[in-house]
């Protein structure tokens, strides 16, 4: 039910009375933002090296899985609750059948037993896509020039299952691969593992904002485009089909990516669905702010906390940031 507010004419109404201190401005903040909400990113290699810095994402490493293990026990402490996983795989592992995808003893399955090992408390969310294990770039098989849906699907839920067996709690297919949802809940139910949680990709934009994000994963050259099956950025209904889709194929939890350029998508899938919807701050938001703050055109802490309430404000229930370590670090201090 909705209502009209009674609103007094001024002078009786003076709505700066709300915002005269620090106080009273806390005291009536409609929105806020937690070290829960944060979720942070963080990619992972198999060389010897413990950080290598990652050129295009100011002061983001990819790490070792030793280093890795160290981090996510600072996670811990500092109150995040969540790592999202990403591998960084040697070139000679990516082959056009993406085959790495699904080796039990690859990259991710064997960094998520070394954390669950050493931090059992802490969730691992996990990507499920070939596009780091390709050599061509792309989230799915590449036949002819073209993306296969259902022989991508098969390998998705390959993947996932030595994924979760290695320990992930949580699988993010981020494909957006039709009926990949439905499938892989049914693979993670016919295997017994019932209690792992499908944060979907559910609204994932053709974007010009990734292009740190594949460098950091070491996309070199991607042949062609992805908007045969990534969402056209023109589009907000064809959001909700999507998301509605995948809400019904078994999926806990959604998300929306990128984020800002978004955040009406997240309002409308947070509004209309009225289930946990995250959102997705890509590695072009985090450069642009990098960028700016290093030309002295704003704030860097500011900014970095504004827009993370500009994503609760829209309905976000949880934030993918690579800003979450600072962030956390802001929040407890």
């Amino acid at each position: 039910m909705s209502f009209t507010p009674i609103l007094a004419p001024f002078p009786a109404a003076r709505p700066r009375r709300l915002r005269q201190s620090a106080w009273t401005r806390d005291l009536v903040a409609e929105n806020r933002l937690h070290v829960s909400d944060l979720i942070w990113p963080i990619f992972v290699h198999d060389r010897d090296v413990a950080c290598e810095p990652i050129t295009s994402l100011q002061g983001v490493d990819r790490l070792s899985i030793a280093q890795a293990v160290q981090e996510a026990k600072e996670a811990r402490d500092l109150g995040i609750n969540v790592l999202a996983l990403f591998p960084h795989l040697d070139e000679r592992l990516r082959t056009s059948d993406a085959k790495a995808a699904i080796d039990p003893n690859g990259l991710i399955p064997t960094a998520c037993r070394a954390i669950k090992s050493a931090v059992p408390d802490i969730g691992l969310l996990v990507d499920v896509a070939l596009d780091p294990y390709t050599d061509h770039g792309h989230d799915g098989l590449l036949v002819d020039g073209n993306i296969v849906n259902d022989a991508t699907v098969e390998m998705l839920i390959q993947q996932t299952l030595v994924q979760v067996e290695g320990g992930a709690d949580i699988v993010a297919p981020s494909d957006m691969m039709d009926g990949r949802i439905g499938a892989i809940r049914n693979a993670l139910e016919a295997t017994g593992h019932h209690d792992t949680l499908i944060m979907s990709y559910a609204a994932k934009y053709a974007s010009a904002f990734y292009g740190p994000y594949r460098d950091a994963i070491g996309v070199k050259a991607l042949k062609g485009d992805k908007k045969t099956y990534q969402m056209d950025s023109a589009n907000s209904d064809e959001a909700l089909r999507e998301v509605a889709i995948d809400i019904s194929e078994g999926a806990d939890m959604v998300m929306v990516k990128p984020g800002l350029p978004y955040l009406d998508i997240v309002q409308r899938v947070s509004e209309t669905f009225k289930v946990p919807t995250f959102v997705y701050q890509v590695s072009g938001e985090y450069a642009m702010i990098k960028a700016a703050v290093e030309k002295g055109f704003m704030d860097h802490d500011r900014a970095v906390l504004e827009t993370l309430l500009a994503f609760k404000r829209a309905g976000a229930s949880g934030i993918l940031t690579y800003f979450a370590k600072h962030v956390a670090q802001l929040l407890k201090n």
